[in-house]
């Protein structure tokens, strides 16, 4: 019997760190629904509590059910029957059981059936849940599609959907098509008024995630002769009244068991979301942001599996007389593989952090005018949050990418075969860095909290942190770090050429996102000294990546970017 939380005592670090006691005040409303709901709690200990007990059932569902499933899940993956999807037998178990567990729409409010869970939380269950079957967190994790819902819908159609996802429907977003992938200004599915007022969709997209789920959230061209993003507007398909068929669903590499659907719509009927003209502008932000923070965590769920596995088969795997775990290259791996693991959560809960808290404000606002000084608090994490989500989405991705790849180098030729999980992960990873933005539109994403400095004022907050002896060193570090960071961005900043800073960014993301998580995993020894051995291990790791993009930055003229930008042009 697994238990995918009470296994790794990173998670309740993270859900005791000491943010989340003002977060759940907040998120409570200092416990005003203790008497109105009997499971509601009736203060931080209590919420804390009810944390801690459902986060355990969903570990324990991840431990026994999804990830037994997840092998035959990946061999028999879903199929198109009569225009509609089949979930592989795995994944109908899985569904069923996180149904009748009641962990579906965790952060939605209670009077629309929700836990009403801070975000926090809520991703600590999508980080389990990717480590058991990174395919299944994509039908399981759209649940949070329904934020958006909540954040912009009518009152008439929060009530009407919301709940529907509560008790286990599932979601979906449907962006993509066939001529608009990253650039979704380019969407051309046809939303139609009717003369009764009424919308209609028709058209086609495409790699569609869990596409024929029970309600869409569809981004579509509602202004006749509009061709960018203004012309877009955001709907609710709800596939109880007909009108889209899955054409077919893509024969991927990895996340095998999540259907990846082309859709074909044909006077589907639709609901409109918010104001006309908002799709892309407004509401697509806002749900990417949210899908990107699962990205994060579905990243470090495979990252979490994959050191495990590497880990055992470390201690298992004899050679020459002695576990392979034993020999210095093998030991280095795996503790490269522990730091970027868990310097990569400790990135993924400072975002969700951030995120809770800016959400939550932006929800008392429509309840109350906020004070001054929560107008000012809002502000300051609304910025954190629009500045980590990249970050977290780039950073883990690309660690999660290279943790599976060193966890096959650990198997030897045997990872390469299919009888061992790490095979799947390898494939799996590989999607994490491409989907929701890729790595270099989160750089894209990124790079204006560079030059605006939010990341070096946050550096220099984390300056100001007390640690305890043992760590000044690791300030003395970091602080020489953060001095070659800000010369490297003032570098970059003074060659008045964007062609030559668009080239220079992801080096300058990157260390940033070195030193951060650096402090971060400082932070986290503070509480807990077990993660001190992964803080210096990372430390060392950064500092040199740190090094490298500086020297590179100080080494590399401007007028040599067209060796790189233009060599293979005609």
């Amino acid at each position: 019997m697994a238990n995918f939380y009470t296994d790794n005592p990173s998670l309740k670090l993270h859900l005791s760190h000491p943010m989340m006691k003002k977060i759940v005040e907040l998120k409570e409303r200092n416990f005003a629904d203790a008497d109105k709901y009997d499971y509601a709690p009736q203060n931080y200990e209590d919420a804390a509590d009810s944390y801690d007990k459902v986060l355990e059932v969903v570990g324990e569902i991840c431990g026994d059910i999804i990830a037994e499933n997840a092998e035959d899940v990946d061999h028999q993956g879903p199929h198109v029957e009569n225009g509609h999807v089949v979930y592989a037998d795995g994944t109908k178990k899985n569904l069923e059981a996180c149904r009748k567990a009641g962990l579906m729409g965790m952060s939605m409010p209670r009077r629309l059936g929700g836990l009403n869970f801070p975000i926090t939380p809520y991703i600590m269950a999508a980080d389990m849940v990717s480590r058991a079957d990174a395919g299944f967190e994509n039908l399981w994790g759209l649940q949070d599609c329904a934020e958006t819902i909540y954040e912009f819908a009518s009152e008439e159609q929060k009530e009407k959907y919301i709940p529907r996802v509560c008790e286990g429907e599932t979601m979906s977003m449907d962006l993509t098509e066939p001529d608009a992938g990253s650039d979704l200004q380019s969407v051309m599915l046809k939303a139609s008024q009717k003369e009764d007022g009424s919308w209609v969709l028709n058209g086609v997209k495409r790699f569609i995630t869990n596409g024929d789920s029970d309600i869409h959230l569809v981004l579509a061209r509602s202004e006749e002769g509009s061709r960018d993003g203004r012309g877009l507007s955001m709907f609710i398909y709800d596939k109880r009244n007909g009108g889209v068929t899955v054409r077919r669903i893509e024969n991927k590499m990895g996340i095998k068991g999540s259907p990846t659907c082309e859709l074909v719509y044909k006077d589907a009927p639709c609901e409109l979301v918010g104001s006309r003209r908002l799709g892309l502008i407004k509401y697509v932000m806002a749900l990417m942001n949210g899908a990107r923070l699962g990205i994060a965590a579905q990243s470090v769920g495979i990252s979490e599996a994959a050191y495990r596995e590497a880990l055992a088969y470390a201690k298992d795997r004899r050679q020459f007389g002695k576990p392979i775990i034993e020999f210095a290259p093998v030991a280095e791996i795996l503790s490269v593989m522990k730091a970027k693991l868990d310097a990569s959560r400790a990135l993924l809960y400072a975002c969700s952090r951030f995120v809770d808290m800016y959400k939550i404000y932006d929800d008392i606002a429509k309840e109350r005018a906020l004070t001054p000084e929560e107008k000012k608090e809002a502000k300051y994490y609304s910025k954190l949050a629009d500045a980590f989500t990249p970050l977290a989405k780039g950073m883990t991705s690309e660690f999660c990418n290279q943790n599976t790849y060193d966890c096959i180098q650990i198997h030897g030729g045997s990872g390469f075969m299919k009888d061992y999980a790490c095979e799947r992960l390898y494939r799996d990873a590989r999607i994490t860095s491409i989907y929701e933005g890729t790595t270099q539109l989160q750089v894209v994403a990124a790079i204006r909290h560079v030059t605006t400095g939010t990341y070096l004022n946050k550096i220099h907050e984390f300056e100001a942190m007390e640690v305890v002896p043992e760590d000044e060193d690791v300030k003395t570090t970091l602080s020489f770090m953060t001095q070659q960071y800000a010369a490297a961005v003032e570098a970059v900043m003074g060659v008045k050429d964007s062609s030559y800073q668009d080239f220079m960014a992801r080096r300058l993301v990157e260390m940033a996102g070195h030193i951060i998580m650096s402090y971060l995993l400082l932070e986290d020894c503070q509480r807990d000294a077990s993660v001190r051995r992964s803080l210096h291990v990372y430390l060392k790791y950064g500092q040199a990546e740190v090094a490298r993009h500086a020297d590179f930055i100080e080494n590399f003229r401007p007028e040599q970017i067209s060796d790189y930008l233009y060599a293979d042009k005609a």
